[in-house]
């Protein structure tokens, strides 16, 4: 007998073994595993509730807060941007002071978030802007009169929920960075109507420097 034939007969008694065990395999599998009575996808159809929709809304009453945080969210103008004339705000909510710290956060969300767009003077000339973003209407500018008269509210109203072609940046801007953002941008257009000639020599020389890195003062770090 030749030797491939001694191989196959040793062979086959485990072969029909690994079958037989698959076969057992598959007889423990059903499909009610995958056919599971549950929703798939979200808003999708169905057919347990009266009104056809899986989604269920919110029970009459229920507050919206952020678990993770523990950050209680009310329909306040914190997070609306409305006074109680349901008209938009022109000044910062009481918990988001405006100091020093509040206007170097909110530089830095706008260089982040706002710059490659509407420019870091404001002015609407970002990089995505200059390099072919093509748009029936321009990236908005800042410093421009009609823009200058929206009130605070204004800004913080559109990081929210967009505007035009700009889509909502609530998801990447927590609400106080966008408050800060309004206000730096508050700074850039008070900076850009400033008068050359008003400016001291002092500020003049600072506007020269980067104002990202001041430059250390005469002497320090010597000897190290």
């Amino acid at each position: 007998m030749r030797i491939s034939s001694i191989r196959k007969l040793n062979f086959r008694p485990v072969s029909a073994l690994a079958a037989a065990g698959s076969l057992l395999l598959l007889a423990g599998c059903h499909t009610d595993m995958w056919f599971q009575p549950k929703v798939h996808k979200s808003l999708q159809e169905s057919d347990f509730f009266a009104d056809g929709a899986s989604a269920r809304k919110l029970v009459p009453g229920t507050v919206v807060h952020k678990a993770t945080e523990g950050e209680l969210r009310v329909d306040n103008t914190t997070y609306t941007a409305l006074g109680t004339d349901k008209k938009l705000v022109d000044q910062l909510p009481a918990e988001i002071p405006l100091n020093v710290e509040t206007l170097r956060r909110g530089r830095e969300r706008f260089n982040i978030y706002c710059s490659p767009c509407h420019g870091r003077s404001g002015d609407g000339k970002g990089m995505i802007a200059m390099r072919g973003l093509a748009l029936r209407k321009a990236p908005g500018n800042y410093l421009s009169e009609s823009i200058r008269k929206q009130p605070l509210g204004h800004y913080y109203d559109v990081i929210s929920n967009g505007f035009g072609v700009m889509y909502s940046y609530a998801a990447r801007i927590e609400p106080a960075d966008r408050w800060k953002i309004a206000a730096y941008i508050r700074v850039l257009q008070a900076a850009n109507g400033i008068p050359l000639k008003d400016i001291s020599e002092e500020e003049k020389a600072k506007l020269e420097g980067n104002p990202e890195e001041p430059k250390a003062a005469a002497g320090e770090g010597e000897g190290k």
